[in-house]
């Protein structure tokens, strides 16, 4: 597959109407750019179509146009693909994960909780980026997809838990539709139980509903700490749906060059 930027993708998003929030999200999100990459198996006329953001992938149209090879670049991805496309993605990698996934809406308000005594919880600002980027690499998810620490930080869709000058949870939008925008959260481990999260979450909550959009959220059917803090702050569930982390390319394993 080649690269193809946002400019001449012209109506080719249309492919992907009709998708859940959090996935039609990601599309609008990565249309902005550096925020993801746009692929198809040719400059023109494409009869295939991906877009990645943050380690996610989603795929349409005919499968037949693209050998295994062609989807070396999207090793240790979570895949969402119409069921046309398993056999593709089975031949592509060594390994094939199903998760099930439970995408949810937000539809209660919910008053946002009290913060313990010391902690403020405010909107991020583009002093933040060291802060979010001491937060070290097992949670440099949350920023991925701006791009890093700096991105978020600057973006204006961020709230966060501070001790003085040191970030305590986080919540921001992960992917901004032009309807919806996924939420997503995360608490460092030694100040999880006190609700830090909820209190993000509610505050970005408002903010998106101020800009007009529909907080949605998604996470792991095995997730349920993610699913406790969705629920508590509002979100109930609006579809079900399986994607795919995918493995080594399978050339990797005969020792051939992708």
């Amino acid at each position: 597959m080649i690269k193809i930027s946002p400019e001449q993708l012209g109506d080719l998003p249309a492919w992907f109407l009709g998708d859940p929030p959090g996935m039609a999200a990601l599309v609008d999100h990565a249309m902005a750019p550096e925020a993801g990459t746009w692929w198809a198996d040719r400059a023109v006329d494409p009869r295939t179509l991906a877009v990645a953001c943050a380690g996610h992938l989603l795929l349409r149209g005919n499968p037949t146009t693209l050998p295994p090879l062609a989807l070396a670049p999207f090793a240790a991805h979570h895949v969402q693909a119409p069921a046309r496309f398993l056999p593709l993605l089975s031949s592509a990698f060594d390994l094939l994960v199903p998760w099930e996934r439970m995408t949810y809406m937000h539809r209660v308000s919910v008053p946002s909780p009290r913060p313990p005594h010391g902690v403020t919880v405010r909107r991020l600002a583009l002093g933040d980026a060291a802060a979010l980027a001491a937060l070290g690499p097992e949670s440099s998810w949350i920023h991925a997809s701006w791009g890093g620490p700096a991105g978020l930080a600057a973006s204006g869709h961020g709230w966060a838990a501070f001790a003085k000058d040191r970030v305590l949870a986080v919540a921001c939008t992960y992917f901004r539709g032009t309807t919806y925008e996924d939420v997503a959260c995360m608490t460092v481990p030694e100040h999880r139980r006190q609700r830090l999260a909820l209190s993000c979450v509610t505050a970005l909550c408002q903010d998106i509903a101020a800009r007009g959009h529909t907080p949605s959220w998604s996470c792991s059917r095995d997730n349920r700490p993610s699913r406790l803090v969705a629920w508590t702050a509002g979100f109930r569930l609006e579809h079900e749906y399986v994607h795919y982390l995918t493995g080594q390319p399978a050339g990797h394993a005969a020792g051939l060059t992708v």
